[in-house]
Parts: structure tokens; sequence; C-alpha cells
């Protein structure tokens, strides 16, 4: 066994070395050298156990608890180190002013309605499009509408906002600062006053292009002059078949075809219940005892009552006539 002196430990890292392990015979198979390796890595890993218990404790419910010291050895990194952002304009003009950024609330108090309503958002304060009258100033020009000038300022504002972005955009990626995704597409973003490399085009598109603006009209390119040797458009997708709006008087139209087809289907599909007679005398049957049920019953008391009562007074009867009937 070789003496623990020989093993640096290094308890930071939780990492065990033996520079001086050599194996006494080449292992002749793999298995074997397996076999040696795990050996080994026993004892290292047993080596790092006795050095942590050895550290000073503190008890916890889950067990004692042991604080690692500083590492010792340096390990390299997967990736380079992160180099830091370009300031930006605005962050080299507050440096250079002494301007410092400073968290604003998130209410702010609006003067029209004397209350206190969020900053930003849906009904903010201070909104100036919530604002119905705008009062004339002294430079105003007469005749200037003063809410069109207001939306034109605001909307050169945020292209002004968006250029700068862009632009901070462009000088990250050129000093690599950005994640490698995001400088690819910073590579790509157009800005005004910069020209990007010419791109060549290949001889398919300009081919596209050019049917693309060839049908481009009322009538598809149907009746536009075709220029010398121009080829026909190819149509890549499928065309539209509709029927004709009049057909001729033939015992075979198109329109009568397709109604046929879709009754035949109907009738296949549901010829039972169609043809189904049980079925149907069982809904009527059920329909008309519904219709009873719904039909207000009257009782014989009630409808004794509601009855108007008839003329106790008997006629008079015709001379003549009971002495009749009595002797008949």
């Amino acid at each position: 066994m070789e003496t623990p002196n020989q093993i640096q430990i290094d308890l930071g890292n939780l990492m065990a070395f033996d520079p001086h392990h050599h194996f006494p015979s080449i292992p002749s198979s793999r298995e074997e050298l397996v076999k040696e390796c795990l050996t080994k890595g026993t004892e290292l890993v047993q080596s790092i156990a006795d050095k942590l218990f050895n550290l000073p404790s503190t008890e916890d419910i889950d067990g004692p608890l042991v604080q690692l010291p500083r590492p010792e050895t340096k390990l390299p990194r997967e990736k380079h180190l992160p180099v830091p952002k370009p300031p930006t304009k605005w962050e080299e003009f507050a440096k250079a002013k002494g301007i410092k950024n400073r968290k604003r609330d998130k209410v702010a108090y609006d003067e029209p309605s004397q209350s206190w309503k969020r900053r930003f958002g849906y009904d903010r304060a201070n909104d100036e499009n919530s604002v119905p009258i705008i009062e004339a100033k002294m430079t105003d020009v007469p005749g200037e509408d003063p809410f069109a000038k207001r939306q034109d300022e605001k909307k050169k504002r945020v292209e002004k906002q968006d250029k700068n972005r862009l632009q901070n955009l462009k000088q990250a990626a050129k000093v690599g600062a950005l994640p490698s995704h995001v400088q690819l597409a910073a590579t790509r973003l157009p800005i005004t006053g910069t020209q990007a490399a010419p791109k060549k085009v290949t001889k398919d598109e300009l081919g596209n292009v050019a049917g693309i603006a060839a049908t481009a009209t009322a009538s598809g390119g149907k009746f536009d002059k075709k220029l010398p040797g121009e080829k026909p458009s190819k149509h890549k997708g499928k065309f539209r078949k509709f029927l004709p709006v009049v057909e001729g008087k033939g015992k075979h139209s198109q329109e009568k075809e397709q109604t046929e087809k879709v009754l035949n289907k109907l009738m296949s599909k549901n010829s039972h219940e169609i043809l189904n007679v049980d079925k149907a005398v069982n809904m009527y049957n059920v329909k008309k005892d519904k219709k009873r049920k719904n039909r207000p019953e009257k009782s014989p008391a009630s409808s004794s009552k509601l009855k108007p009562k008839k003329n106790l007074h008997k006629k008079p009867l015709k001379k003549g006539s009971s002495s009749k009937s009595k002797g008949k």
C-alpha cells in the first residue's frame, strides 16, 4: 500500500490525485485494467472521506455539516470569460455629466383627474391621447393640427430610439460581447446610414420575381404583352374549378351529378334510419302522448262549478199537449 503522504488532496474541489502511482505489471485484458482502476479509485475516495471527517463540523437536522476550504487547484473553464458589453451612448453621456439612475415609482399623479394612477399602461397618468383640448402657444403655426403634430413627434422619438438600439447591438457584436445567435442576428440588422453587403441573386429567384410581377395585374398576366424570350410563368399551386353559371339543357349536368352524388352518399350511410318504419311509428306515438299530457285536464268537480247553471223553471207547455200525451 502507498502511504497517504503521496496522495495530493484538494478538499475545495473534492479531488484527490496520486502522482507516484504506477501499475506493477501491464494489464493483460480490459477487465483487469478496469478492476485495477476501481481499486485505485476506491483508495482515493477513502482518503478524501478521511480528510472530510477530520474537519470541524456543526450538527443539523440532516446530519453533520462541514465547510469546505478554498480550492487550491485552478480548473480550466469550458468557455472563455464573457467580454463586458461596451457602454451605450446614453451611458457614456450620463457618466460624463454625472447622471445617476434612480428608480421611479410605478404610480404617478394625474393632474387632469387630480388622482394617482399608474405611470405606464392602460389608463396611465398624464396620457396625451386622453387630453381633449390642447392650449395654443405663441410659437404655434396657424392652421396646424396640434394632435397630428404630437403624433409625429412621438413617432420620430420611437424611430430614433430604435435606431440607437440597433447601433448599440452592432457595436456590441463587433466587440464580441453578445452570444453567438444574437451576434449573428445583430450583424444582419438594417441601420440607416449603413450599406449592407450586396447579395448575389440566383437565376431561380429572378425568375420567381419576374413571374410574380407578370401575374400582378387584373387579368393575372393573361392579356399582358410578353417580352422577347420571356417564358410563361410556372403555376405551382392547384387551379380552383368552379361550376359554370349557365349550363346547357342536357340531362347530365355537373350540378345535377354532384347533387345526386351527395344524396346517394347520405342514403347509403343512413338508409336503415330513413326506411325504419317502427322508429317513425314510435316517434309519432311519443309526440302524440306529449301533446296529450300538455293539454290542461279538467276535473269533474271544477268543471261543474265553472259551468253555468241551467234554468230550473220549466217552460209552460202548450194547451192540449199534456192531455194528449197522457192519453197516448
